[in-house]
């Protein structure tokens, strides 16, 4: 797929740019190396300066960064301008945080007389950031604000229909005050992805995206024995109980599924409620849905964007088709979308029936999958029947049970009266096919260090 900006509400092709040649990516490689060995060697309140200069041009910048985005992927023009805030915050968290995370660790031993031992972190040095298109800019700063802080630099290879949004974020941290070379966005191809990760310069690669993209990539980098941490999908459990207000829990329900067309990898796909509450949900969550208007995403009126390029959109509908061939029941919700631009009609599945694959799959947009639930006990497994493992929530009037019953959710986040919670002061990621490693908070910028042990041990020899 070539690297080129077309608008989704339009279909119009804006610009487009050439992929990068292999001396391009090698000379990238050997300039962020050259600068990882002076980066590396900067105080935290050098970086600080840089991190903390990114979020000020953000919050300064707000509107056209958020244009950007919607004219590449298509979100709503309010949602771009959150995802440009929650950036900001990013950075600014490492900029006042990083140096705490990461200062050395007096570690307790046996024997005090034997000497004393310190944990250090250290940066390892060139990382590789492949990042996905629907959200352009959190995603590039929820992996180089932390990696950053930490003294390592950064090779970028973003998605190739958000080309401009990647340069954008080069040009930010150029402007921030970082060092040449430090942070470079390359349009790469996939055997240049390859290269790099093969290249002994190059220390990591951190993969937010697709199970198939996870799964050829964490393969490359454990064939070059390198870290490598993978943020996937995700077809989270949106879990409510009897006792839930089903005034407030609809209204986060459509919220919950519709946030960026739907397109989040924590975005509530699987509603499973009890079954005394099925009925009443499902009559105000349709009407939730129906209330959504699809149109131009930079219109204020406008609550339901169209998704990311007309691909996606003829994947999702097929992806529908091939539920209903299984089994599955399909109601289109709402006033019909526009036939400009990527749009999807709302959907919601039932009938999803054990024994339906679908039930296992993710749907990247404006489809919910409900699932009528005998008990809370019977929640829980279907909550857990899944192959993924990313984020869920659980919806009730007790938050202390509800407490209770998330710890009984096997993910990585599990969210109580609310469908998720992404912050600069909240870790994220998964397990099983969600991935593996974490992003964001000490846990993110750990990841890509080197925990090293500098133990003095001053004790006489004996034989």
């Amino acid at each position: 797929m070539p690297y080129a900006t077309t608008n989704p509400f339009t279909g119009e092709v804006l610009k487009t740019f050439p992929e990068a040649t292999d001396a391009e990516v090698n000379q990238a490689i050997a300039n962020a190396h050259t600068a990882f060995l002076s980066w590396k060697e900067t105080t935290f309140a050098e970086r600080a300066k840089v991190t903390q200069n990114a979020a000020d041009i953000l919050r300064k910048e707000i509107e056209p960064y958020a244009r950007l985005l919607t004219i590449e992927m298509g979100k709503l023009f309010s949602e771009a301008k959150l995802e440009v805030a929650l950036s900001a915050d990013i950075f600014e968290y490492y900029a006042r945080n990083a140096e705490a995370q990461l200062a050395p660790e007096k570690l307790p031993v046996a024997n005090a007389a034997e000497g004393e031992a310190v944990l250090v972190h250290e940066a390892l040095g060139v990382l590789l950031a492949i990042e996905p298109w629907n959200f352009p800019y959190y995603q590039i700063a929820r992996i180089i604000a932390p990696q950053l802080s930490a003294g390592n630099t950064m090779l970028l290879k973003h998605a190739a229909n958000v080309p401009q949004s990647a340069a954008a974020f080069e040009k930010l941290m150029r402007d921030a005050g970082l060092p040449d070379g430090a942070f470079k966005n390359l349009y790469a191809t996939r055997s240049q992805v390859e290269l790099i990760i093969n290249d002994p310069r190059v220390h990591g690669v951190a993969l937010t995206g697709s199970e198939g993209a996870g799964a050829v990539v964490a393969a490359q980098a454990g064939k070059a024995l390198k870290k490598s941490t993978m943020e996937l999908g995700g077809a989270d459990a949106f879990v409510v109980l009897a006792d839930a207000d089903l005034e407030k829990t609809t209204k986060w329900a459509v919220l919950g599924r519709h946030w960026n067309s739907g397109q989040c990898c924590v975005s509530s796909k699987r509603m499973i409620i009890v079954d005394e509450i099925y009925d009443q949900f499902v009559e105000r969550y349709t009407a939730g849905v129906a209330a959504l208007r699809a149109g131009d995403p930079f219109e204020s009126d406008t609550t339901l964007a169209p998704l990311s390029s007309q691909g996606a959109a003829d994947e999702i509908r097929d992806k529908v088709r091939e539920a209903m061939a299984l089994g599955a029941t399909a109601t289109e919700v709402g006033p019909k979308v526009p036939n400009r631009g990527a749009f999807v009609q709302p959907t919601i599945l039932t009938d999803v029936t054990d024994d339906n694959p679908a039930r296992y799959w993710e749907f990247f947009g404006p489809v919910s999958m409900l699932f009528r639930a005998k008990d809370e006990e019977d929640a829980v497994r279907i909550a857990n029947d899944s192959p993924f493992g990313l984020g869920g929530s659980v919806f009730t009037s007790d938050p202390k049970h509800g407490a209770e019953v998330a710890r009984r959710i096997s993910t990585g986040m599990v969210f109580v009266n609310h469908p998720t919670m992404v912050k600069a002061d909240l870790p994220f990621g998964g397990v099983r096919r969600s991935g593996y490693g974490r992003e964001l908070l000490g846990l993110g910028i750990k990841e890509f260090v080197n925990h090293k042990l500098i133990d003095v041990v001053d004790i006489d020899a004996e034989f």
